[in-house]
């Protein structure tokens, strides 16, 4: 039973960063062009609708997972197919939500990794998509994990979540700032030093080193792989976000001690 309730609540979870990955993106460019439209949009507004037909959805298209299966990947009044992207986010919400529970128990810092967890993969999905990391997002996880710490809901005091999240937001901004001044290119956003700072007040200072290498070695060889295979944007950009949030993720669960040996 707490299995099941730990998976419901992910699902649900799952449908929100669904508005989250779909709204936040949307809304950020609205607002840089505020001066060019009046019109409402945010997480409330509109309403949830087709994105083919505009039409409303009524209550039980919204149905996390579920609605999907119901309507066969179609929409129920245009029948235009549904992305994939959606149930595979509630899904993987709700499996995040039940390891999280495995992992720390059924209490209140399972509660606050599960919501760690589906931040970043809001966060990684949005950046994947849009090369963006919005600072709704960044600025919560920072804040997030201080009050987190210092509520004793983390095995992290609040001096380690602080100082994780000064050096991590400092040490990529001091590598992306060198790199701009000897190459002339932008190397990386303000999202990722965000991001970091983000995860640096969850995992404490320590765990920045092995984080940051595993994100560069994953990124590295998948960044190869889409080249050698030419798939890879014309730009050659890949988005580091998603592999901060993988490697986040990992450290959050395994912690840094295999890492630190695996690396020695």
């Amino acid at each position: 039973m707490t299995w099941l309730l730990a998976f419901g609540l992910g699902l649900l979870l799952g449908s929100f960063a669904n508005v989250l990955i779909h709204r936040l993106p949307r809304k950020v460019m609205a607002d840089h062009h505020a001066h060019h439209t009046t019109e409402r949009y945010d997480l409330c507004w509109p309403a949830s609708h087709c994105p083919h037909c505009e039409t409303p959805l009524k209550l039980r298209h919204n149905i996390p997972l579920l609605s999907f299966i119901w309507l066969k990947g179609r929409c129920g009044f245009c029948q235009q197919p549904i992305s994939a992207v959606y149930p595979w986010i509630e899904l993987t919400t709700g499996l995040m939500w039940v390891t999280c529970a495995w992992h720390w128990g059924f209490n209140v810092t399972a509660l606050c990794w599960a919501v760690f967890a589906t931040t970043l993969l809001a966060l990684a999905v949005i950046d994947w998509q849009t090369t963006l990391l919005p600072d709704d997002l960044t600025q919560a996880l920072v804040w997030s994990g201080l009050i987190a710490c210092a509520s004793g809901w983390l095995p992290l005091s609040l001096d380690q979540s602080v100082w994780g999240s000064v050096i991590g937001y400092s040490v990529l901004w001091c590598v992306a700032t060198t790199f701009e001044r000897i190459t002339g290119k932008q190397g990386m956003g303000a999202g990722d030093f965000k991001l970091l700072a983000g995860l640096g007040a969850w995992l404490g200072p320590l765990a920045l080193i092995p984080l940051l290498i595993f994100a560069s070695l994953s990124g590295a060889v998948f960044g190869l792989t889409l080249k050698f295979t030419h798939r890879l944007n014309p730009d050659g950009y890949v988005p580091f976000g998603p592999f901060l949030a993988a490697a986040g993720m990992l450290i959050a669960v395994i912690g840094t001690a295999p890492l630190f040996i695996w690396l020695g």
